[in-house]
Order: C-alpha cells, then structure tokens, then sequence
C-alpha cells in the first residue's frame, strides 16, 4: 500500500503522471520523494508558492539522440542516446551513463531525478543528470564498443563540459569506455579538459577510490547504521545482490570490517558459499574472464549455484542489494526480516519496492536508500574533479578517508534531518528532506531560472 500523499502534493504528482506519460520508474522515483514533503512545506511556505517542487520535477533540459555505428561486419548499427540535465542549482550536472538494452527516456529520468538529491546531501557543489543508451556492450568485440563510444560522444560533447555537465560510468560504462568517450571529445575539441569526464584511468586523471567507491560507501553507511544501534559488522552474515563492480568492492570491506558475505549474484542466478565468498576469484571470473557467476562452482566444489529463485532467500543478518532497480519486492522483504535481517543499505538505485520499503519499516530494520547509501561513487566522483582541477593527485588512504567522512555526514544528516521531523530512525524521510531542502534553497536564492 502506498502512502497518502498530502492534499498539497497530490495535485503536484499528478501532473506529474499527465506530463510523463509510460515513464513508470520515473513516476515511482518522484513519488518516493514526494512522499515524504508535506511536512517540509508546512515549515517553509516559500518552497509552496514558488512551485520549487513541480520544478524540480521538470528537468532543465532533455536530450534524445541518434547513434549510428558500424559493427565487424560492416553493418550499419542505430541505437539511441540519452542525456537528461535534471537540476544545476547547487552546481554542474553530475551523473553516470548507462548503457544497456532496457535503457529508455524513463529510466534515465527516475536516474536523474534520484541524482538530484544524492549529489546534494554529498555536500559537494554538483547538479544532478543521467545519461545512457540502449546499446548492449555485452557480446561486442573492442572494436565495436570504441566505434559506438565515438558515434555516441560526436553528440553527446556539444552539451557536456567541466562548467556544465560532467558524465561517468554507470552499468556498461566501465574504464575503458569511459577512455574511448574522453578520447573522442579531446579529438573533437582540442582540449585536455580531465574534468569533462570522470572515472578516467588512473594515468590520465583519474582518481584513486573511484573504482571502489560505491560498494565502499554503501558499507561505510550501513556501518554508522548499526552503529547508531549499538551494533557492528564484525561478525555478520551478509548477502549481497550482483558481482559487477559495486558488488565486488562492497564484499571487500564487509570482510575488511569483520562480516562475512555469503552470496552474490548475476543476471543467470546466484551463487552461495557459506565459507565465505572468494573475492579474488568473483574478481577473476566478472573482471577478468567476464564469465558468468556459476563458474565459480568449478574451483569451490562445496558453494551452490541457484538458477532461479531469489538470492534474498538467503538468510543473512545484513542484505545489500547491489544489482538493479526493483530487484527487491515486499515478498523478498518479509522472508529477510523473517530470517533475522537487521540492516539492508541500498548499493543500487532504488533496488527496492515501495512494498518492500514499507516491510522494513515495519519491522524497524535499519534501510538506507539508494540516495544516500550509494553515494560514495558520485562523491568520489567529485573528488576526482577537485583533482582535475588543481592537476593534482591523492593517495589511496586520503581519498578513501575523504570518502568515509563524507557517508558519516550523510548518515548523519540523514539521522538528524529523520530526527528533526518526527520521524527518528526513517532514513527514507531524512534522505528525501535533507537533500530536498538543500535544492530548494538554492533555487530560492537563485529567482525563477
């Protein structure tokens, strides 16, 4: 069942459905948020009557494009491109690109919108926007995969730069997509500018962290979670959802922090290992090898591969789903709780059901949304620009620091944000304010742009 939105929002959402029409993940995103505002507009008229809600709803600017390119056969490829600009109030537009078959102007939109008030309770001087195409990478040759990332970037530079949008990668869009896009724009306009994208490699601008940064925040925040609780990891059976890049690096400091990660998946099932999973070998077969996740039955005899079914069926004390959107329901939610799950933080964006949500609450198992538990990959995002910008470049240890202590003031703002509006514990409502709040003022400050 969903929350009754408040007589002042109602109208407002929909509009909202009349003006986005089929766009359902987008309509979910903004429902999440506005769930959570009547009380905010109570306490601040302003934001009410100058429609600093149905603004933020609207983005600055939506770009469709077509993306052609040739495959090893020399047959002409078409596929589409997206870059949606959602809000610049606190700074340039921030966000990844996607590249993957479901991608299409809705999920971009709800990507973007949940960026909106991600990026600002980083605390960091960034916009929110989301990028991608329906192009499919897996199964493409190198050569493929450089000619649509050039194909995609001829367009797409005309309305990206270090002042005005800064794109990263996202699920499809590793390192060496990234090395291909940033090539193609320097080709294009004769400049180093490092700043333009992010996630770049480690020789040539990049930063330290970043490829870690995700999973590494999602842990740091589910840790001052169970902190909050007189709690820790140390000792904890966790399940974590995927074995892409948020999902290897978050089992990585569940197991630095003293827990133990029993299961982890991909998109063919899932894999269970109750020593423990082996990271180097998920790292060898996913990053490596790029095989499928049931390989990993082949060198540890004594794990089980599940093809069908859900791997939250797994009882475990700590869950985080790191995969994709919607990838958790109420049903999920209730055999979690029932096998004695305490603490889920969200690595992907909205993993989560709003059934499943109301599950957790129910139950006072500590949730950490999406767009405060997995931060940390935009954050370091823009710790990477700091480096671009002053051509300078951090060890691991700083950066990872930097990175820690920007989770805890998001945990905290979050805490205390959930505090201050009678709603202690709910980091849903402290997430949605506390980042909403931040954009709203801005905006304010700014007049009717």
């Amino acid at each position: 069942m969903m929350v009754q939105l408040d007589e002042k929002i109602e109208p407002i959402y929909q509009e909202v459905l009349s003006r986005n029409p089929g766009e359902v993940e987008f309509h979910q995103a903004v429902r999440e948020v506005l769930e959570s505002l009547g009380p905010v507009l109570v306490k601040n008229p302003a934001f009410a009557h100058h429609k600093i809600i149905e603004r933020i709803c609207e983005p600055e600017r939506q770009i469709i494009f077509r993306v052609p390119w040739m495959d090893t056969h020399g047959r002409v490829q078409i596929n589409r491109g997206f870059r949606v600009q959602f809000n610049s109030a606190l700074g340039p537009y921030k966000g990844g690109l996607r590249f993957h078959p479901s991608v299409y102007l809705g999920i971009i939109k709800f990507l973007g919108f949940e960026q909106i008030f991600k990026n600002a309770l980083t605390g960091m001087p960034i916009g929110g926007g989301k990028g991608g195409s329906d192009f499919d990478p897996k199964g493409k040759t190198d050569g493929e995969i450089m000619r649509f990332c050039q194909s995609f970037m001829t367009e797409l530079q005309r309305h990206i730069g270090e002042h005005t949008d800064i794109p990263a990668g996202d699920i499809g869009v590793g390192g060496r997509e990234v090395g291909y896009m940033f090539g193609q724009y320097k080709r294009l306009n004769n400049r180093w500018e490092a700043g333009v994208l992010t996630g770049k490699g480690l020789n040539w601008g990049g930063s330290l962290v970043r490829t870690e940064a995700t999973g590494y925040g999602v842990v740091f925040f589910v840790d001052e979670m169970l902190k909050v609780r007189k709690d820790s990891f140390d000792g904890k059976t966790c399940v974590v959802s995927g074995s892409g890049n948020v999902a290897i690096y978050a089992i990585e400091k569940v197991h630095q922090l003293g827990g133990k990660v029993i299961a982890c998946s991909d998109s063919n099932g899932y894999i269970v290992d109750e020593n423990g999973i082996d990271l180097e070998l998920v790292q060898q077969l996913k990053e490596i090898e790029r095989r499928r996740i049931k390989d990993y039955t082949n060198y540890h005899k004594h794990a089980r591969h599940i093809e069908k079914g859900s791997i939250w069926d797994i009882p475990c004390q700590v869950a985080l789903p790191c995969a994709t959107e919607n990838e958790l329901n109420g049903k999920d939610a209730k055999t979690l709780v029932k096998n004695g799950c305490i603490a889920v933080g969200e690595g992907a964006n909205m993993p989560t059901t709003p059934e499943g949500i109301k599950v957790f609450k129910d139950a006072g198992t500590a949730y950490g949304p999406g767009k405060a538990a997995n931060a940390g990959g935009v954050a370091t995002s823009a710790l990477e620009m700091q480096q671009n910008a002053c051509r300078d470049s951090w060890t691991f240890e700083h950066t990872e620091d930097r990175l820690q202590d920007i989770m805890q003031n998001i945990h905290n703002d979050c805490f205390e944000t959930a505090e201050e509006y009678g709603a202690p514990g709910n980091y849903v409502i402290g997430a949605n304010i506390a980042g909403f709040t931040k954009v709203a003022r801005a905006m304010l400050a700014m007049g009717l742009v």
